[in-house]
């Protein structure tokens, strides 16, 4: 179970937020409108009112101590810009912020951003998903519980076989259907397959497993 804090709960934050929960990790949630945070008390594991724009309200909250703080701040940009200077003083981690323009964008950028997102509405759940599973680079959903899913080989897994690193109960619930390397595709690779760092391995299975083996692929 990891640790998130999403710093605004409008649509964006909200769906975010409500979809970290639903995959089972911590979630605490912070808005300045009180309105807003009463209506999700009960739904995150725990919300807050501030000023997101006041360090000391920010650094009241123990945000270093999360795995990820997300500023979802919708259009006021210089919230989001204060907003996220403060979080970087106090030792953020991981800082993910929204962006509502190519300007804030770059801006972010200068102020090291860990990651910059411009999301549409329907975005909140793909990026608690990307959150959820930071060994994933990509996903695509086919339906009735199976992932197409495209992780980056760590340094755990150079050396070790295809099928010692894809191990499941019952056998074969994974399949690779492919390996990038350097350029070079392997289609279908055997589970003799040597794995080395770096590897773009392309894996297919429905979730229950996929989520099982993902702390062997870290």
């Amino acid at each position: 179970m990891g640790q998130f804090a999403v710093i605004g709960l409008g649509r964006f934050g909200s769906a975010t937020s409500l979809e970290l929960m639903r995959l089972g990790h911590s979630v605490l949630g912070v808005d300045a409108d009180g309105r807003v945070v009463d209506q999700m008390a009960d739904r995150l594991t725990r919300a807050a009112i501030a000023d997101v724009t006041d360090r000391d309200a920010l650094a009241e909250l123990g945000l270093p101590e999360y795995d990820v703080v997300l500023v979802a701040i919708g259009e006021d940009l210089q919230a989001s810009l204060v907003c996220t200077v403060h979080l970087k003083a106090l030792g953020v981690k991981v800082l993910w912020v929204k962006a509502s323009s190519r300007a804030h964008h770059l801006i972010l950028a200068k102020l090291g951003a860990n990651r910059i997102i411009h999301p549409e509405d329907e975005m909140g759940i793909r990026i608690a998903q990307v959150l959820s599973y930071p060994m994933v680079n990509d996903y695509i959903s086919l339906g009735n519980g199976d992932f197409v899913v495209e992780i980056e080989a760590s340094t755990q897994l150079d050396g070790r076989t295809l099928g010692d690193a894809l191990t499941t109960d019952p056998p074969g619930a994974i399949h690779a259907l492919a390996v990038k390397r350097k350029g070079e595709t392997t289609v279908h690779p055997t589970d003799q397959f040597v794995v080395r760092t770096k590897d773009t391995l392309i894996l297919f299975g429905p979730l229950h497993y996929l989520k099982n083996a993902a702390p062997k692929l870290r």
